[in-house]
């Protein structure tokens, strides 16, 4: 058999690198001779037109497609790592070895099933470590993502080279999967208001399973007030709760999310609110009107606008219909507060929108009744 067809074949067929050695083996040639052979071949490629390539990883060889056209047979191609799972080895890659349980702590009990994997990929072994285990990279790891050596300091050194140019310093955080803060979709918003530039926007009281492998890398998850116990089925980490029912509700929630956020940015949002909310009381003054809150959060609001309450007063009611006890809290009602907007509408536009429904209606009560 023809040597160079033999070091082809067996660069396709191995689907990682071969190091010299045994190349040279296959062939049943000394290593010099397996390397004169394949740099022989690899000319041959590089010359040719083909989607191809071989490099050279240090003697040691690899077959792969050509970078330039990975994007359009990536769906063809093997199952790649998913996210959570590629930042768990990440920091397997940059603390190593490292032990076992001490990965759980940092990542939770999702690592199992992605360290259970990754071993069955050969990309890491398992070494005993008194009652745990201690995890390193394989030679694997190395062919994997084309570095020449699996030695652990050279692949920090890679991580941190590959984290600066992704996205600066701030990039090391990411590539080791280092925790971020949740908000469900409807509290985007707040992310925003707050200056938290690291976060995740998952359904989380919902969360396909998907989502719950991405909630493993979340350190705060911020949902709506009342879904503590469904959140805690898929998320075992901290739980904010927030409202935004009322400007106070807004005002609690930034202050819930200080440690997390951008202190300027949440000083200029929380004074932001206090204006609109004094600016919104100051409307209100000039009603005379009384109401009848037909809802508790409706309440809330009136009580926030201070005005006067009544049993014959003008009856302000949500919008939606049926509430959760199957009462019809709309029927009959003067005023209806919008409830059904986006979830993912700004939540000062949405309070703002509440308030203005509540005053605008009781100015039309007013004029109507002097006409």
């Amino acid at each position: 058999m023809n040597e160079k067809e033999t070091i082809e074949a067996a660069l396709f067929a191995a689907g990682g690198a071969l190091d010299a050695h045994t190349l040279g083996k296959i062939i049943g040639k000394p290593v010099n001779k397996a390397v004169a052979v394949v740099e022989a071949l690899m000319k041959e490629y590089s010359a040719r037109e083909s989607g191809i390539e071989i490099i050279d990883l240090g003697q040691r060889y690899v077959m792969q497609v050509k970078p330039m056209f990975t994007d359009l047979v990536r769906p063809v191609a093997p199952k790649e790592l998913s996210a959570p799972m590629l930042r768990t080895l990440a920091m397997i890659a940059y603390h190593q070895p490292v032990v076992q349980s001490d990965l759980v702590d940092m990542r939770g009990n999702t690592v199992y099933d992605h360290i259970k994997e990754l071993i069955g990929r050969g990309l890491i072994m398992s070494l005993p470590y008194g009652r745990t285990k201690k995890l390193q990279t394989t030679s694997l790891f190395a062919d994997y993502f084309g570095l020449s050596s699996n030695d652990p300091e050279a692949i920090r050194l890679k991580i941190v080279e590959l984290s600066r140019q992704q996205s600066g310093d701030q990039g090391l955080n990411k590539w080791l999967g280092c925790k971020v803060v949740a908000f469900t979709p409807m509290y985007q918003s707040l992310a925003i208001l707050c200056g938290v530039e690291d976060y995740k926007v998952i359904n989380a009281y919902d969360p396909t399973e998907e989502e719950i492998e991405e909630l493993a890398d979340v350190s705060k998850l911020v949902i709506s007030k009342g879904y503590l116990e469904k959140v805690s089925r898929y998320y075992d980490g901290e739980i904010i709760e927030v409202s935004s029912t009322t400007f106070d509700d807004l005002i609690e929630a930034v202050k819930a999310l200080e440690n997390v956020g951008n202190q300027q940015k949440i000083g200029l949002t929380l004074l932001n609110l206090q204006e609109l909310k004094e600016r919104y009381v100051s409307k209100a003054l000039l009603i005379d009107r009384k109401v009848k809150p037909a809802t508790d959060m409706v309440a809330r609001i009136v009580n926030d606008l201070r005005l006067g309450v009544s049993a014959e007063g003008v009856v302000i009611a949500p919008d939606y219909g049926l509430s959760s006890s199957n009462i019809h809290v709309s029927e009959g009602a003067n005023i209806l507060i919008p409830t059904h907007g986006s979830s993912e509408a700004d939540l000062i536009e949405r309070v703002c929108r509440k308030y203005d429904a509540i005053i605008d209606g009781l100015k039309t009560q007013e004029k109507d009744a002097s006409d």
